[in-house]
């Protein structure tokens, strides 16, 4: 029996998250499956796809309960984009879902053109994405998928940041008249938003006020963020925190006000630093003529260490205890 993987939050971090009224709840993906199940059996004509991935897509609850809504290629990421794009055409409410890592970089050409080009309401999960794959290492890793994905015209790029970003999103999917790719993680995540949020794809939510240090997360790096900024609270800095849950269309109009409104600006992604969030809110920024402080935290141009994720979140600072150096280092 394997060991229990560490937890992703430190216990200084859980001490803030406690402070603050967090609450755990449960992983995205578990959300996602949940969701889906909830719209499949309202909706007959929903239909998830998956390649050999029912297991770690969370979609065992979802076979059992409706079989003739499900469709298993095996292991052929190529063939269940185009087999998720040919159920689209036909009129189809079509989910495919596949490990990100092998969905982005074996189907890409066929996301390119059978979905996009061709403009079927299809939505791909990519799952497992980021290093949520952990010691199996840089084959499983998905790192460039927002890189591959936002040059690609015609598709909405989300990456939820807790339960209920989550199941926005797949909520806004099963209406979507457009291509969507949603990516999910493993981790169980806290609870970010109030009662009240609203979801709305391509807008960022903000999490908390500020005018030190700006905070522009996505996906499970978000909390992280929080936490970052209700620590840096504690000495004397307010930072504000958006969850940029929609990488494309980008929310320019939110970058922006926090690049004139705040002293620096700090960007998280589990993703390489080259061709993610990071790059596209500096490209906002430059060509709005926003001069500001910046630092993009993600993964460095390297061949990534191998462990848990909560272990390579750590090395490469995205923690609380990491981003808070590097926000108090930048308006020192």
């Amino acid at each position: 029996m394997s060991a229990p993987a560490p937890s992703m939050f430190t216990p200084a971090a859980k001490a803030v998250a406690e402070k603050i009224g967090l609450k755990m709840g449960r992983a995205n993906l578990d959300e996602f499956s949940a969701t889906l199940i909830e719209l499949a059996k309202a909706n007959p004509n929903l239909i998830a796809v998956t390649s050999d991935s029912r297991g770690s897509g969370k979609l065992g609850p979802f076979a059992q309960a409706l079989p003739k809504q499900l469709v298993e290629v095996g292991i052929a990421e190529q063939n269940l984009v185009g087999i998720t794009a040919g159920l689209a055409a036909a009129g189809k409410k079509s989910f495919g879902v596949s490990p990100s890592c092998f969905l982005t970089a074996r189907s890409l050409e066929q996301i390119k053109n059978d979905i996009c080009y061709s403009d079927v309401p299809a939505t791909l999960i990519g799952i497992s994405s980021g290093v949520s794959y952990g010691a199996l290492g840089s084959t499983h890793h998905s790192l460039h998928d927002f890189a591959v994905l936002r040059a690609i015209n015609n598709l909405t790029l989300i990456a939820p940041a807790d339960n209920f970003e989550s199941r926005e999103a797949i909520r806004f999917a099963a209406k979507a008249t457009k291509p969507v790719f949603v990516r999910f993680g493993k981790a169980a995540m806290f609870g970010l938003h109030r009662a009240e949020t609203k979801f709305e794809a391509g807008k960022a939510i903000t999490l908390r006020e500020g005018d030190d240090v700006a905070f522009i997360g996505t996906g499970e790096t978000v909390v992280h963020c929080l936490l970052a900024a209700e620590f840096l609270a504690t000495k004397g800095l307010n930072c504000r925190v958006l969850s940029l849950h929609t990488i494309k269309p980008l929310d320019a109009a939110s970058i922006l006000r926090a690049g004139r409104e705040c002293r620096a600006v700090v960007t998280v992604e589990e993703h390489s630093v080259n061709g993610g969030i990071g790059e596209a809110v500096a490209s906002v920024l430059m060509q709005a003529g926003v001069s500001v402080p910046f630092r993009i935290v993600g993964f460095p141009d390297e061949e990534t260490v191998t462990g848990a994720q909560a272990d390579i979140f750590r090395h490469y600072g995205i923690s609380m205890e990491g981003l808070s150096k590097v926000a108090a280092k930048l308006v020192k």
